[in-house]
């Protein structure tokens, strides 16, 4: 499976930028998932629910399933946080997995960053970046810029890295 990320700081659009080009790449005929990165504790489940009291019995795993979705909940407890690969091998595969989050992992990412944001551009110091997609053209960036607001100009350049057997042939 083709993973890309979507990656920049917080506040920089990176969520609303995948809510609307997934429409875009599945309306192309991509089979597309996603993976998100929390940097904190979160819960998927409801307190006083049976997979709740499940989980809260030590169950390692407990899986939900209904007529019009499944979930699969896996407890960490000692165990070290896995890293994308190992998440990406739990899944189905699609044509494409949209990482969001995981900025300092070696898959290919785009950037997501705005003018103003205060932060500088992780696409200057990491060679995993593939392009940089903002509302600005910095001048000193020697990646494709795609406009942050051109959601189907970023989806040309998604599609055309999903047909690429050499992704990094986008960057020249």
């Amino acid at each position: 499976m083709k993973a890309l990320g979507v990656t920049g700081w917080s506040g920089a659009g990176k969520t609303t930028l995948l809510t609307k080009l997934i429409p875009l790449l599945t309306g192309r005929g991509l089979r597309v998932s996603t993976i998100k990165h929390a940097h904190h504790s979160f819960d998927v489940d409801k307190p006083g629910k049976d997979s709740y009291l499940h989980r809260d019995a030590g169950a390692t795993e407990v899986l939900i399933g209904s007529a019009e979705r499944w979930a699969l909940m896996h407890e960490i407890r000692e165990d070290d946080e896995p890293g994308l690969e190992q998440l990406m091998a739990m899944m189905t595969p699609v044509d494409l997995v949209l990482v969001e989050g995981y900025k300092f992992e070696g898959h290919n990412k785009i950037e997501v960053h705005r003018k103003g944001l205060g932060k500088p551009l992780l696409c200057r110091e990491d060679r995993s970046f593939i392009a940089l997609a903002a509302n600005y053209r910095p001048d000193d960036v020697d990646l494709p810029v795609l406009d942050l607001d051109d959601v189907e100009g970023v989806a040309d350049f998604v599609m055309n890295y999903c047909r690429s057997s050499k992704p990094e042939e986008l960057a020249s």
